[in-house]
């Protein structure tokens, strides 16, 4: 591995954002020298046209993957990944952005003065594509500059307020992530897992301290549709069964047990059900049911209410009726 930082970018489709992400990338002012890694996921727009231009503008920087069958999130992840040639990690993708130019800078030096440290992530702000407004998330538990991973272990598959590190706010050792990639290739590659994100925060949590910069570097895209803020109730559905999958295997595999994680899968069983009650699919229903009583996920009355609920179609349908109004209502008193 050579002494540089690779950056990977995976992109789809994104032809309206692609330009502003590799622009936020090539700005930053940093000692080490940079590559970016594009995995171009077979997009069926003019991303691809673009990615290229910015390769040929880019030749000694920008290396590009097009994918001539669409591989999805994970394997074009993984696979760019594998395929970086530098000592340190860092991802934005392609429809996010970072607004300070030293961004990796300021990680690096905090790694560089720890050995010990594995990652170190930034504070991020969401970023709505329609109002152009910037949004802070919801975090409601913070961490020093540095932490022992061993002591976030339980956090990072248990918190359900979204994300507590966002991998495209950090900067992490590749070396770590080859030791576990080799050790556990299922935990990166199973197909029921639909996210990357979590497997590599935990390992390099598991490996050694992780590093925390208050200073906000990254503009989260939303206001769309992405891989984590599906517009249908279905696609929702699917994302977070593939979630709880993950958990359910890092929790198992790794011996990460206690009333946070049962509380945790219990809460996100429940917005799985939600999901199948807004999509009004008895198929869903009944799969979530199932993964439920196959992982021995506790159930509480909220669960048992939706299951009541949607085990009659005339009281399903009626109780759609009554949350469009609750809606409605709602949109019309803010």
């Amino acid at each position: 591995m050579e002494n540089l930082i690779s950056v990977i970018v995976i992109t789809y489709n994104q032809e309206t954002t692609i330009s502003r992400t590799l622009d936020s990338i090539l700005m930053q002012q940093c000692h080490l020298p940079i590559e970016i890694v594009i995995g171009e996921d077979c997009s069926t727009d003019g991303t691809g046209d673009i990615c290229r231009q910015y390769q040929q503008q880019h030749p000694d920087i920008i290396r590009l993957f097009s994918n001539e069958t669409n591989k999805g999130i994970v394997d074009n992840y993984f696979d760019c990944l594998l395929a970086c040639r530098g000592k340190y990690i860092a991802d934005c993708a392609g429809d996010d952005f970072w607004i300070d130019e030293r961004k990796l800078e300021k990680e690096l030096l905090l790694m560089e003065r720890h050995p010990a440290m594995t990652l170190v992530h930034t504070a991020w702000q969401y970023y709505d594509e329609k109002t152009r407004q910037t949004i802070p998330p919801k975090i409601t538990r913070h961490y020093p500059k540095v932490t022992k991973g061993q002591d976030m272990l339980h956090d990072i598959i248990s918190y359900t307020d979204g994300q507590l590190i966002h991998l495209c706010s950090s900067l992490y050792r590749k070396d770590v992530f080859l030791h576990a990639y080799k050790k556990d290739i299922n935990l990166f590659r199973n197909k029921d897992f639909g996210c990357e994100d979590m497997q590599i925060v935990f390992v390099m949590a598991q490996a050694g301290d992780i590093g925390y910069l208050p200073d906000i570097t990254l503009n989260y895209s939303c206001g769309k549709t992405t891989a984590s803020m599906m517009l249908s109730h279905e696609n929702d559905f699917q994302f977070t069964l593939r979630i709880l999958h993950v958990i359910c295997y890092i929790s198992k595999k790794y011996h990460i047990f206690g009333h946070d994680i049962e509380a945790s899968l219990s809460t996100r069983l429940y917005a799985l059900m939600m999901h199948a009650f807004r999509a009004h699919q008895p198929a869903l229903r009944d799969k979530a049911i199932a993964f439920g009583k196959e992982k021995g996920i506790a159930t509480h009355t909220r669960h048992h209410l939706v299951c009541m609920i949607m085990s009659n179609d005339i009281l399903w349908r009626m109780a759609l009726v009554v949350r469009g109004l609750f809606v409605r209502v709602k949109k019309h008193l803010k």
